[in-house]
């Protein structure tokens, strides 16, 4: 009786909120994950000078925090479908920023390492819960949601370089960049802090109503997790996703190293490549929101891969730095959008159990995580050049697991 007033008053705050500010918030968290992202992945080469890294190091640091985070994540998860996904968002936030802050003073490999350790559980926390809110949000809408996702995340790859970039050219190198990134962070907290009665849809109920003891969370997790891999579309679409991702986040993190080691590019110029990866795939992003009003994302998605397929390979196969660029430019238009459907095809196969979407990623993600440590082990041995060959089988994979559907959307 004593909550009935509580409750009443956690619903009108939730009527009061309407969804585009959950969907702003969201957006502003997915953003500063991206500019991390884009800032981590241009600050490599300056990174591992200053840190004096090698080749196996930074596969370490690329592989061996997302394995960890992967780990943590189901757990996050299953807390979260049970009841407690707001707390985790809004503590997974500050996590985030201090993280960023360990980032920014790191002066070797394993005060960086430790640093990585903590953000990327942070992250799972802060960015993938959100993501999992705003897909719960509106069921109806989940490509186009996840396709504004992408957008949002394109802006913060692009911006990521530049930030590294204009520091660079300041003279005040990679750290002012995660240390500013930090405030960032707590700004989108702060966003998120203001939509907050949205993030746990169970608000709405009384708390002893939907929240079990912590064993049983646990146990009932396990099976739902369990369920949902006993299907062969699932799992299906798991491997899709991480092969996917070799086109993407794998290929984004290599890129500058690339562009140094193997096409003999100033740190300027890996910059630039990085820039032009990401601007154009920004591009990709904003026009395959409408495109996906009228047109099979499933269908779109195999047939850019066979176009990526060949792109790429042009890529490593001709040596001249502005070939190169362009040919960069290809396939960051060519690869817009996969994360967004292939992302969303998920929360659509399992509806209402974002948190097990959520734990189905990570204990993908955890062998998918061993994927940069085996390439930064090739690099080493036979060259990044070589190495980078290996990630073709992405879009082959694509190509070959995705059903036929036709190209136009049926409504």
């Amino acid at each position: 009786m004593k909550l009935r007033p509580v409750n009443v008053r956690v619903l009108s705050l939730r009527r009061l909120l309407p969804p585009t500010l959950l969907l702003l918030a969201a957006l502003a968290a997915e953003l500063v994950d991206e500019l991390v992202d884009g800032a981590t992945g241009a600050a490599w080469p300056s990174l591992r000078s200053d840190l004096a890294l090698n080749y196996v190091q930074v596969g370490l640091l690329l592989g061996s925090p997302a394995v960890f985070g992967n780990l943590l994540e189901p757990v996050l998860g299953f807390l979260s479908d049970a009841g407690y996904r707001r707390h985790l968002i809004l503590g997974g936030g500050v996590c985030f920023a201090a993280a960023l802050v360990l980032i920014a003073t790191a002066g070797g490999f394993w005060p960086l390492l430790l640093a990585l350790l903590l953000f990327y559980p942070a992250s799972g926390a802060f960015v993938s819960l959100t993501q999992a809110a705003l897909m719960d949000a509106d069921p109806a809408r989940h490509e186009q949601n996840m396709a504004r996702w992408a957008l949002a995340g394109s802006v913060g790859n692009l911006g990521g370089p530049l930030l590294v970039a204009l520091s660079v050219a300041l003279g005040g190198g990679w750290r002012p960049v995660f240390a500013g990134l930090a405030g960032l962070a707590l700004v989108a907290w702060g966003l998120l802090w203001s939509v907050r009665v949205q993030l746990d849809p169970v608000m709405q109920f009384p708390p002893e109503a939907t929240r079990q003891p912590l064993s049983a969370t646990f146990r009932a997790g396990w099976q739902g997790l369990r369920a949902a891999l006993s299907r062969g579309q699932i799992r299906l679409s798991l491997l899709l996703l991480e092969c996917a991702d070799l086109m993407l986040d794998v290929f984004r993190g290599f890129v500058a190293l690339y562009f140094v080691d193997a096409a003999g590019a100033s740190a300027a110029q890996a910059g630039l490549a990085v820039i032009v990866l990401t601007g154009v795939g920004l591009l990709g992003d904003a026009l395959i929101v409408p495109v996906l009003e009228r047109v099979s994302g499933v269908a779109y998605v195999r047939l850019s891969a066979v176009g990526v397929a060949l792109a790429f390979a042009a890529f490593l196969l001709f040596p001249q730095l502005g070939v190169k660029l362009a040919l960069l430019g290809v396939l960051g238009l060519l690869t817009s959008g996969w994360y967004a459907v292939l992302q969303a095809r998920l929360y659509t196969l399992l509806p209402a159990q974002s948190g097990t979407v959520m734990a189905l990623g990570s204990v993908s993600a955890v062998l998918a995580g061993l994927i940069p440590i085996v390439l930064g082990s090739l690099a080493q041995r036979f060259g990044v050049q070589a190495a980078l060959w290996a990630l073709l089988l992405g879009p082959l994979a694509l190509v070959l697991g995705l059903p036929r559907v036709a190209l136009r959307r049926n409504y």
